[in-house]
């Protein structure tokens, strides 16, 4: 059973578990867009040489054709690479597209010698897939259905002992390109495993398991930089009487409400919204593309609920309590370090006012 699962991750999934792959799959499609983008231009620099000198030389006269067809793709892929997100899945669609363009190309040179043994093909069914990461079936479906084309569109061009050595080599090249494929996937997609777990220690608050500082304040002013946002609500949570809590019950009872707290936002927040310990006891909560002061409110009192109801003291008869500043971003301020300090006077004043627990900037 154990050596099945083995051979299902590594074709399925580089060689990872399923829920390590899906927490990467973004970085890979990232990755991918970056390397091709480059390789897309390096394409419409070599078509177009091959094109140019095929206008001056004999030898490479037969190709012309393709070579232009071929710069002509390159240049208009080159283009749209730029124009596209990283992580678009037409990107990765397009890649695809580009490494069957590779092969067609591979077989239309060949087709023009029918006697001599297959090159240019082969080549790219062993380097194409050292330069795609995706899950390791897709680009074995796509060499094989390369190669069984290949072989059969050969079968009718070429003399049949000919045919006889392309077909040989192409069963040949066909396990080396997926096996350099699953190798190379597998050792690719581990150094972004390793990547993404540094990246989370870095900016994990240790005693909560929630973003830290840093991170909060990386993630809303990415947000915040991108001028199509213009909604955002953002809750500045304190512990009342924190200090007393510590004094009263230690430090552990103190450190355990904290880590209850970052518990308790971490399960309610799980729809994208930013949520980390600013430090000490107040938490921040920046929820993305809402500006409606009524769910604001309720969210608000959600929080002070299940924090009353989910913390138990030593002494049962006392509650935790928490008061909540309210901001709402509607595209005006430029970086984290602004919106704070709407949140953080709405935060004092909901400290003054013992009849609310919570309330929004003016």
């Amino acid at each position: 059973m154990k050596i099945l699962r083995e051979i299902r991750n590594y074709f399925c999934y580089c060689g990872i578990e399923k829920e390590e792959y899906k927490a990467i799959k973004k970085d890979a499609y990232v990755s991918n867009f970056a390397v091709w983008r480059i390789l897309h231009c390096f394409m419409s620099v070599a078509f177009t040489a091959l094109f140019i000198n095929s206008c001056f030389s004999e030898m490479m006269r037969s190709n012309r054709i393709f070579y232009m067809i071929f710069a002509i793709y390159s240049i208009a892929i080159t283009v749209i690479f730029f124009i596209l997100k990283k992580d678009s899945l037409l990107a990765q669609l397009l890649i695809y597209l580009s490494i069957s363009m590779l092969f067609v190309f591979g077989g239309l040179v060949t087709q023009n010698k029918p006697d001599v043994p297959a090159t240019a093909f082969f080549v790219f069914l062993i380097i194409t897939p050292m330069f795609m990461l995706d899950k390791p079936y897709f680009m074995m479906i796509e060499l094989t259905a390369a190669s069984v084309i290949f072989s059969i569109w050969m079968y009718y061009a070429k003399p049949y002992d000919v045919w006889q050595m392309d077909l040989i080599n192409a069963c040949i090249y066909l396990v080396v390109g997926i096996v350099i494929h699953i190798v190379a996937n597998s050792l690719r997609i581990k150094e972004f495993v390793l990547t993404r777990k540094i990246s989370i220690q870095k900016d994990t608050d240790e005693l909560t398991g929630i973003k830290n500082k840093a991170a909060l304040t990386r993630e809303i002013n990415t947000f915040l930089a991108d001028k199509t946002n213009d909604k955002g609500i953002m809750l500045m949570l304190d512990i009342n009487h924190f200090k007393s809590i510590n004094d009263t019950y230690g430090h552990d009872v103190g450190d355990l409400v904290i880590r209850q707290t970052g518990e308790l936002l971490n399960d309610i927040f799980k729809d994208g919204e930013v949520v980390g310990r600013f430090g000490g006891d107040e938490f921040i909560i920046f929820i993305k593309d809402k500006d409606d002061t009524k769910y604001a409110s309720d969210v608000a009192m959600g929080i002070i609920n299940g924090l009353s109801e989910k913390i138990v003291l030593p002494d049962a008869n006392k509650k935790v309590r928490c008061s909540i500043g309210i901001t709402i971003y509607h595209g005006l301020e430029n970086n984290y370090s602004e919106v704070l300090k709407k949140a953080d006077v709405a935060l004092y004043k909901a400290k003054s006012d013992q009849e609310k627990p919570f309330s929004f900037y003016e």
